[in-house]
């Protein structure tokens, strides 16, 4: 895409950018079905003036949102040159990106186009890329290190962008085999009361991490590598008394572990292998009284060399946008009352009324 210098209109004092788009690139790509993409930038920029006519877009307004405009539509080009579809939500993102840089709240210099092009893993015809600035860090972050903690509200891709790493390992040999975790513990079901044998107890529990193995393998090779043991999914318990060499091990939903618990996982550490612990702080369904091992761990390990905590928020949120509002709301909820997930740190429910 080809632009004109931001030029300065005495008259208004305002600015004033043009941009070409190339003939190869359709306008529908760059504007979006019905301009749904450009009604998201002129929502974002209300104070800006937005035409387009043929492939000429020009933006007219204050020099610094004419600046950012300008810089987005030069985002949007480099992502559109991989081939790679833009959307509302990159558009979005893309946006916050640029206006974080811009206020200097960003404490990086990747750019959007840097962020939404970046390949993990290609797989039965879609391609898994981190979709904010946060997610790639921790992407980054698994590249860089032996042990890295992905910690956030659910929805943030911590499990699943996870896999998709561990998959690449397993492909490309970095690894002989990926074992998959999580403790056993209930959010709120017994598992004692389900019909069945201890397998068919736990299977169950353990079907969200087969649902991300199936979006990235062929589902027709999954049993066959489960029974060669180059894939192992079994519950926190049946870590103990293991080393775990040639591996990439991730453990799920960590908030759940007990601090002893999660010393037993650490130390199961072999030579060429990679820990990902993943968990939700927020969500934790140990009993009262019990301390998550995951909280505690970040106390105990902050700043050792060759492990990363990698923090997510409601804004890497990427399933439905009222997933991250939600998230938000509780969290606002429970600093407001001192409470944890709705209820008092001890435990117990918040009451209404004193029982006599």
């Amino acid at each position: 895409m080809t632009q004109t210098p931001t030029a300065q209109t005495p008259a208004q004092g305002k600015a004033r950018a043009q941009f070409t788009v190339p003939a190869q690139h359709p306008m529908v790509t760059v504007l979006g079905s019905g301009d749904s993409l450009l009604r998201v930038i002129e929502t974002a920029f209300p104070a800006a003036d937005i035409h387009v006519r043929g492939n000429e877009i020009s933006a007219t307004g204050d020099a610094r949102e004419v600046a950012l405009i300008q810089r987005l539509f030069d985002e949007m080009m480099l992502v559109l040159r991989t081939g790679q579809p833009m959307t509302e939500d990159a558009v979005e993102r893309s946006i916050a990106m640029l206006r974080a840089s811009e206020n200097g709240t960003s404490d990086g210099q990747e750019t959007p186009a840097e962020v939404l092009t970046q390949n993990i893993l290609s797989s039965r015809g879609r391609t898994i890329r981190p979709k904010t600035l946060n997610q790639k860090r921790y992407v980054d972050a698994i590249d860089k290190h032996t042990v890295v903690f992905g910690i956030g509200p659910a929805g943030t891709g911590k499990t699943y962008l996870a896999m998709a790493k561990a998959v690449q390992a397993l492909q490309s040999k970095q690894v002989n085999r990926i074992i998959l975790t999580r403790p056993a513990v209930e959010a709120g079901e017994r598992l004692g009361f389900l019909p069945g044998t201890l397998y068919e107890k736990i299977d169950p529990y353990l079907r969200p991490l087969y649902d991300a193995l199936h979006d990235m393998l062929d589902p027709d090779s999954i049993p066959r590598l489960m029974a060669a043991g180059t894939i192992e999914v079994a519950p926190l318990a049946y870590m103990r008394g293991r080393t775990l060499n040639d591996a990439f091990i991730i453990l799920d939903e960590a908030q759940n572990t007990s601090p002893e618990q999660m010393k037993m996982f650490l130390t199961r550490l072999g030579f060429d292998s990679k820990i990902v612990i993943t968990g939700d702080v927020t969500q934790v369904d140990l009993p009262a009284g019990t301390r998550s091992g995951l909280r505690q761990v970040q106390e105990i390990l902050e700043g050792v060399e060759d492990v990363h905590f990698a923090r997510l928020t409601s804004h890497d949120v990427v399933r439905h946008k009222l997933v991250g509002r939600i998230v938000d709301a509780y969290e606002k909820y429970d600093t407001k009352h001192g409470t944890e997930n709705g209820t008092h740190k001890g435990g117990r429910a918040k009451s209404g009324h004193k029982g006599k």
